[in-house]
């Protein structure tokens, strides 16, 4: 009985945040503003009302004593492919990607990925109960991946759970992509221009190309579509690239059409953090990479992070991975480890991804109006021993339950038949 409560409790739709909650006494890192000692986050109608240490609370809220505690925004995981696979040598259960994208060569523009979100799926559970309570589920495979969404890790449905969709155009100019350019990196770069300049052109001509009086195109109608807001600089090119050179060659495609830029990955970014910081262009770091596991990835460090910091980029960090998203603060407390402030690490994982995907005026931070994704640590979260004691979303509290902590429940006491009978 108690099991079946507990995966009740998992699976239960979202409901409506409507009380009013005050999480008291705690050290508060907002990510905005310096530490707040002994403050209070008060929770009203899903959004932060207030944050402070003489904060009114109403009668009748929930109060949660948060004394000796940290009290911080929801984690935020910027590479994940969370929802769309649940078993990953399992096809049939792999909606991050398209087998064949429109025209047979690596570009799916038109792909969004939104409709294709699980939000039943198992491993959400597993990262939300980690303190991660917001990331960017992206498209895989090719030379134009598709369209990313960013989502809130709590919901019955995907409308409950997007946050924005799409938040940017993944792309690659890296090993993974290279057959899209004959297998040569100029073929790449090459194929990527004549995309964005057949988009350009069918801009220009779209009542002609309706009468069918324009010159055939590389790519199908609705990739062409697709790739408007990209040009029109509304919309984020997320650009793999890992190779300095290839860094650079993105820098210079995104300068001739004047792209909003971002580099995904950047494993040898700390060697052109001059010409990132100069163009504004951030990059999202995995950490915890150190060898060079391919001739693209020479220039490993786990200085990474921090060398780009130095330089003025803005730098966001993320595991790079989906079942294991909640390795998110192990790579920040490496990136701390190996020279980065941990005030800039906390920040690289909270208000600076909301910043780069352009939702930090809700996301991020815990600030009056903003949404009410609270978790409250015993201890320093970049710290591997920390625990999470309370997770809101959307000023929701989610049931510290996954399945892996169902399986860990059952099985604990081997001696107890209780424990494994049916």
């Amino acid at each position: 009985m108690r099991r079946a409560i507990l995966l009740a409790a998992l699976l239960a739709p979202a409901t409506a945040a409507a009380q009013t909650v005050a999480i008291e006494g705690g050290t508060v890192y907002t990510a905005a503003g310096a530490p707040i000692p002994g403050g209070t986050v008060l929770i009203q109608n899903g959004r932060i009302a207030a944050v402070g240490t003489n904060v009114a609370v109403p009668a009748g809220a929930r109060r949660i004593d948060a004394r000796g505690k940290w009290v911080t925004p929801g984690l935020f995981e910027s590479g994940t492919a969370m929802g769309l696979t649940e078993v990953s040598q399992i096809q049939e259960t792999n909606d991050f990607r398209l087998s064949e994208p429109q025209g047979g060569d690596q570009v799916a523009a038109a792909f969004n990925v939104a409709d294709g979100i699980n939000p039943r799926s198992m491993v959400i559970p597993v990262t939300r109960i980690a303190g991660i309570t917001t990331v960017v589920s992206r498209p895989t495979g090719g030379l134009i991946a598709g369209q990313a969404v960013a989502i809130d890790l709590d919901g019955d449905r995907v409308d409950d759970m997007l946050v924005r969709s799409p938040v940017a155009m993944f792309a690659s100019i890296a090993e993974n992509s290279r057959d899209a350019g004959g297998g040569a990196r100029a073929g790449q770069a090459m194929r990527l221009r004549e995309v964005l300049e057949d988009a350009r052109a069918w801009a220009r001509n779209r009542d002609a190309f309706e009468r069918g009086a324009t010159r055939d195109y590389s790519i199908s109608r609705l990739d062409l579509a697709a790739l408007q807001p990209v040009l029109a600089g509304t919309l984020p090119l997320a650009v793999e690239a890992h190779r300095a050179s290839d860094i650079q060659l993105a820098l210079r495609i995104a300068d001739e059409y004047d792209l909003k830029l971002i580099i995904v990955g950047g494993t040898e970014a700390w060697m052109v953090a001059g010409d990132l910081a100069r163009a504004r262009v951030p990059v999202l770091v995995k950490v915890l990479n150190n060898l060079p596991g391919s001739f693209e990835a020479l220039g490993a460090t786990y200085e990474n992070a921090a060398r780009l910091r130095r330089a003025g980029v803005d730098v966001a960090i993320t595991s790079g991975e989906t079942f294991k998203a909640y390795t998110l603060r192990q790579e920040a407390g490496n990136a701390v480890a190996y020279g980065l402030p941990w005030e800039e690490a906390f920040r690289a994982v909270t208000i600076v991804p909301a910043r780069i995907w352009g939702i930090d005026d809700r996301y991020g931070s815990l600030e009056p109006g903003k949404v009410a994704d609270v978790v409250v640590w015993d201890g320093d979260p970049l710290e591997l021993l920390t625990s999470v004691e309370h997770v809101f979303i959307r000023g929701r509290e989610i049931p510290l339950v996954s399945r892996e902590t169902l399986l860990r429940d059952r099985y604990r006491n081997l001696d107890d038949e209780r424990a494994y009978r049916p």
